[in-house]
């Protein structure tokens, strides 16, 4: 399987990848759409003429920046609807409501390095929202994504270099808390999905890819007081350029039957057997497939012990 290379990288911006892309009569979902790259993404999409649900937690964060798109785009098939992914009946009433088919999944959503928190039901805060309660939209979803056929994406980080998942204490019940490992193993989580859901979803025309966006100054740093790390400035991105590869794999042609693999600055990644020290570079251990299949099999067992 040769790596996925495009004409777009590191400075592309997300207008620029779906510059020449006819999004009508395709339906959209973004999670976490209020703010930072989802909202650009979701721009975007609209701006292209898709169907766009900002999927949120605040509400009027989330009809701020609906009008906004509108205002910008003139589409005004652009809507809100709550969705609380630390909440499983919030997930559940969300997938619910939905009616039709569903052409593109945004699973944008995340939080990063917050203090240790769990949910009610034991799971650890940012594994519940930056995996489980993806898993469980999508999956929830899965008729409406095969009715379009469609793409779904995950966004996860470099950061998930710092630790695969830790299957005999996922929720730090016997290991003291920490916060990046937290994260990490969360984030490795996300790509571990993208592997999964293509190779039992691939039939239905369902396929699922993850990415790096990259180094974006946004709400998800709020917990280490605004900082993107030790990133070079010239390594920062713009709100437009980390929208760009989530942007690519939800809607270019190059990524047609394409699913499985992890992306940055546009570009299919390596895949690296120790930790790179670069925003690049997706870990073995987060595309081996039968780590994705143990995975499924954990998410499924948390939700329906949930429920």
């Amino acid at each position: 399987m040769s790596t996925l290379t495009t004409p777009f990288g590191f400075s592309s911006t997300a207008a620029e990848v779906a510059a020449d892309i006819d999004l009508t009569g395709r339906r959209a979902i973004v999670t976490g759409a209020s703010s930072g790259i989802g909202a650009e993404t979701a721009r975007t999409l609209a701006d292209r003429g898709a169907e766009v649900v900002l999927a949120v937690r605040d509400m009027a964060a989330g009809e701020r920046v609906a009008k906004e798109i509108t205002a910008a785009t003139g589409n005004r098939a652009v809507r809100i609807a709550p969705l609380d992914l630390t909440d499983p009946a919030s997930v559940t009433s969300f997938v619910a409501a939905w009616q039709g088919p569903l052409h593109i999944l945004v699973n944008n959503a995340g939080v990063m390095a917050c203090p240790e928190r769990h949910t009610p039901q034991g799971w650890e805060w940012q594994f519940a929202t930056n995996h489980m309660g993806h898993f469980a939209l999508a999956t929830g979803l899965h008729g409406a994504l095969a009715a379009g056929a469609a793409r779904i994406v995950a966004l996860s980080s470099t950061g998930h270099q710092r630790s695969p998942v830790v299957f005999d204490d996922i929720h730090f019940a016997f290991r003291p808390y920490d916060p990046w490992l937290a994260y990490a193993q969360s984030k490795t989580a996300n790509v571990l999905f993208a592997v999964e859901a293509t190779r039992r979803w691939a039939a239905d025309g369902i396929t699922a890819n993850a990415l790096m966006p990259g180094a974006i100054r946004t709400n998800l740093q709020r917990h280490v007081g605004g900082s993107s790390g030790q990133v070079a400035p010239d390594q920062l991105k713009s709100v437009e350029q980390g929208a760009a590869t989530s942007v690519l794999l939800a809607t270019s042609s190059l990524l047609d039957g394409v699913g499985g693999r992890y992306f940055d600055d546009c570009n299919e990644a390596e895949v690296v057997d120790r930790r790179t020290g670069t925003l690049h570079g997706v870990a073995r251990y987060a595309v081996d497939p039968e780590n994705a299949r143990r995975l499924w099999t954990v998410s499924e067992a948390l939700l329906a012990d949930a429920r």
